[in-house]
């Protein structure tokens, strides 16, 4: 099962330091007896797309449950977050509007905005000066919605919320965030990135997963105001033409809003644990990129080495993956390291020994 500590086919036993399991919930107790007791309930599966003959409560507890969380009003449920995405901007805008994308965006929302007609303008990434150019440029659209990552999952950098909604305000423009990596466990209580930049009912459109720290399965969401969620209900491809998302994926999903809704404990936990490894990190002499959040970008620039180095890692029992072109920009090769809930205190302390180990046989440290 996905937890803190894996068992691998070549490595055996290893910590497991590169998942999306941000509050170690993919294998709780709790999560799966309430997937059980959801396929007891509705079945497994419901062979069809939703407007069809596949909506049962359970999906309509869940759009509440999440948009509650949230601070939304609505929320439309669809099989991936790369379809929430992917079917987010043709159905709301069209030749005569504009979408200003954050250069850093994820593949999905690259994707979706390719679909849409509206006219396309990209700024440099988390660049507020830059963002306000773009909104110049675009003044002449009817009407433009502003696209970013509120979590850049490769830097682990969290997108300036607050800052784009006052541009947005001041230029009549939409704001759309995806909070895939976020939504549970950033901000305060776990509601994502608006919440950190203290910007909740200021964002206009927010999707997400259900596939990360919300339990870790698959099933992605929108939420947003009522009348976009039901626009996106009518003509959003990917929700019209996918079949639902399955019942125990559901029951699990809603089970950890409930959690999450009660008690803080799991983010907090991450959050020590964040602050633990980073600050071990820095002391032991690792370039890192700044920041607050779980991912963990430990820099070594050139590719080979960030091969070399996650492969030595695995020999000491860690488990992460080296990341290079084109993944990242050229010369920027890393180990991302994504820290959980589920690691206890010896765990961190043993990866960044390892770390520092392989760090000095490679010549990264002194």
């Amino acid at each position: 099962p996905q937890s803190a500590h894996i068992t691998t086919t070549e490595a055996g036993n290893v910590l497991n330091f590169c998942a999306n399991n941000y509050l170690g919930l993919s294998s709780h107790p709790e999560v799966i007896e309430a997937a059980h007791q959801a396929i007891e309930r509705y079945g497994f599966g419901l062979s069809s797309v939703r407007f069809i003959c596949g909506t049962q409560t359970i999906h309509k507890e869940l759009e509440k449950a999440t948009s509650e969380f949230l601070g939304m009003e609505d929320c439309i449920l669809y099989a991936a977050a790369f379809d929430a995405n992917g079917g987010l901007f043709e159905p709301l805008l069209g030749p005569e509007d504009a979408i200003i994308s954050d250069e850093l965006n994820h593949a999905s929302i690259i994707d979706g905005v390719r679909l849409c007609k509206a006219a396309r303008y990209r700024y440099k990434n988390n660049d507020m000066m830059d963002l306000e150019q773009k909104l110049k440029d675009s003044s002449g659209a009817r009407r433009r919605m502003i696209a970013t990552d509120g979590v850049f999952s490769m830097d682990g950098t969290i997108a300036q919320i607050d800052k784009i909604c006052d541009l947005a305000e001041q230029y009549n423009a939409m704001v759309m965030v995806d909070d895939c990596h976020a939504t549970g466990f950033v901000g305060k209580t776990g509601r994502g990135t608006h919440e950190f930049r203290d910007a909740i009912g200021r964002v206009d459109i927010i999707t997400g997963t259900y596939g990360k720290a919300l339990g870790g399965a698959s099933g992605g969401f929108t939420a947003a105001r009522r009348e976009i969620v039901d626009m996106l209900r009518q003509r959003s491809r990917p929700y019209l033409f996918s079949n639902t998302l399955a019942p125990a994926i559901a029951g699990a999903s809603i089970k950890v809003l409930n959690m999450l809704s009660a008690s803080t404990d799991l983010r907090d936990k991450l959050e020590r644990n964040t602050r633990h490894f980073r600050e071990a990190m820095t002391d032991a002499g690792f370039d890192i990129i700044p920041g607050d959040h779980p991912i963990t970008p430990i820099m070594l620039y050139e590719a080979k080495l960030a091969q070399e180095f996650a492969r030595l890692l695995l020999d000491e029992g860690i488990y992460v993956i080296g990341f290079f072109y084109p993944v990242v920009p050229r010369e920027k090769a890393r180990i991302r390291v994504q820290i959980s809930a589920g690691h206890e205190k010896e765990d961190i302390d043993k990866a960044v020994k390892a770390f520092t180990k392989v760090g000095r046989k490679l010549g990264v440290l002194n």
